[in-house]
C-alpha cells in the first residue's frame, strides 16, 4: 500500500455528514449508552461487522489484518457532556450535577431532555435562577454554575411531589439539545462534535476500506467508550492490544497550530507525553501522505489513551483528531478536518510498524 497517496482518498462526504447528524441526534451523556448502542449496531451491520461490548459497555469492532499476530487499537468516545438530577426544589425545579466539564454559561436558556429510569422522557428549560432582567438585579452578573442553574420542566409542576409523580428521581440523566447544523460551505456547528465527529471519522474510514477492499496491516480493534469525559473511558482495554491511537478533538487557540481544515496530532497533554515512536510514525504518515496537519501540546486535556496508561495497560499510545473551535459549548468544525482525520486513520491502519 506504499503507493496509496492519502491526500487522494475521497471519503464519502454524504455518508460522513449523515452519520454525524445521526450520532449527534442520539443522546448519550456520560454513562448513558442504551439509546446509541442500537445506532452503532446498525452502522456495524451495514459495514458487515459485528459490534461487541465489554462490561463497561465500551463497544468494539474487530478487523482481521494481513498479520494478525499483533493487535492495535484506535477509536473515539461516544459519551458527551450532560448532567444528572441531584435535587428537586420546593417549586418543582430540578438542580443538577454536571457529567464532564460542562460550561454552564453556554447552557443558559438551553432546551434539555430528562430520561427517567422507567423509560419516560421529559423536556425542560435550563436557566439561571436569576432568569429575568426585569425581575433580578443580578440576572446578567450572577455566575452560571451548578449552584445557580436549574431545569424548569415543561410540565405543570410546583412541588417535589408533582415531579416525583412523573417518575423523576435523583440520578436521572439530563441531555442538552445539540442544535446540529451543516452548512453548504463545509462548516458544522453543533454541541457534541467532541467526540462524535471522531466516531463518524472512524465509520467513514471503515466504509472506504470496505469499498476498496483494503485490509489493515494488523488485527485491529476500533473502540468506542462511554466515560471519556470523566476520565476513565479507556481505563480498561483488551490485554492483547499493543498500541492505542485514540481519536479525539484537536484544539484551536493561541498556543496551537491546528486549524479546522486539518488534522492535529498531540505530542503531550496534561498527563504525559504520548509515545514518541508511535507519535513520530503518525507524523510521518501525515507528511508522506500529503495531509494538512499540525503537531500540538495540549494543557487542559486528557484522552482515553492516557486513561489506558493510568489503568495499567502496557501499550504505546498516541492521539490525533479534528480541531474543534469553542469546545464544550456549541462547537464548530469543518468537514475537511474530519475527512483528514479519516485519511490519517486509514494511513495508520495500513502502515506496518517500522
Amino acid at each position: 500500500m506504499e503507493a496509496l497517496r492519502l491526500s487522494e482518498i475521497q471519503p464519502d462526504r454524504e455518508y460522513l455528514q449523515n452519520c454525524l447528524r445521526d450520532l449527534i441526534g442520539t443522546d448519550s451523556p456520560v454513562g448513558f449508552y442504551e439509546r446509541i448502542v442500537p445506532v452503532m449496531e446498525r452502522y456495524a451491520a451495514e459495514l458487515g461487522l459485528t459490534l461487541t461490548q465489554d462490561r463497561k459497555h465500551t463497544l468494539y469492532l474487530s478487523l482481521e489484518g494481513k498479520d494478525s499476530s499483533r493487535t492495535i487499537m484506535s477509536g473515539a468516545h461516544l459519551d458527551t457532556l450532560g448532567a444528572v438530577v441531584r435535587r428537586i426544589d420546593a417549586d418543582g425545579s430540578l438542580r443538577v450535577r454536571p457529567l464532564g466539564g460542562v460550561n454552564f454559561y453556554s447552557l443558559d436558556g438551553e432546551s434539555v431532555r430528562v430520561y427517567t429510569r422507567d423509560g419516560h422522557i421529559y423536556t425542560g428549560l435550563m436557566v439561571c435562577q436569576s432568569h429575568d432582567t426585569h425581575v433580578f438585579d443580578d440576572a446578567r452578573s450572577l455566575a452560571r454554575d451548578e449552584n445557580t442553574m436549574l431545569v424548569r420542566l415543561d410540565e405543570r409542576v410546583s412541588s417535589p411531589a408533582d415531579v416525583e409523580a412523573l417518575g423523576i428521581r435523583h440520578g436521572d440523566v439530563v441531555a442538552f439539545e445539540p442544535h446540529f447544523e451543516a452548512l453548504e460551505n463545509g462548516y458544522i456547528i453543533s454541541r457534541f462534535l467532541d467526540d462524535k465527529a471522531g466516531v463518524a471519522a472512524v465509520l467513514t474510514a471503515l466504509l472506504w476500506m470496505k469499498q476498496h477492499s483494503v485490509r489493515p496491516a494488523y488485527r485491529t480493534l476500533l473502540a468506542f467508550s462511554f466515560y471519556e469525559e470523566i476520565g476513565h473511558g479507556g481505563s480498561y482495554i483488551p490485554p492483547e492490544v499493543e498500541e492505542f491511537a485514540a481519536i479525539d478533538i484537536g484544539l484551536i487557540g493561541p498556543d496551537y497550530d491546528g486549524t479546522e481544515e486539518g488534522v492535529s496530532i498531540c505530542a503531550k497533554d496534561k498527563f504525559s507525553p504520548y509515545d514518541r515512536d508511535l507519535t513520530s510514525r503518525l507524523i510521518r504518515i501525515a507528511e508522506n501522505g500529503g495531509l494538512r496537519h499540525a503537531v500540538d501540546v495540549y494543557h487542559r486535556y486528557g484522552s482515553d489513551a492516557h486513561a489506558a496508561l493510568r489503568g495499567g495497560a502496557n501499550i504505546a499510545d498516541a492521539l490525533f483528531g479534528m480541531p474543534c473551535y469553542a469546545s464544550h459549548g456549541v462547537e464548530r468544525m469543518h468537514i475537511k478536518g474530519i475527512e483528514e482525520t479519516a485519511r490519517l486513520l486509514i494511513g495508520y491502519l495500513i502502515s506496518e510498524k517500522e
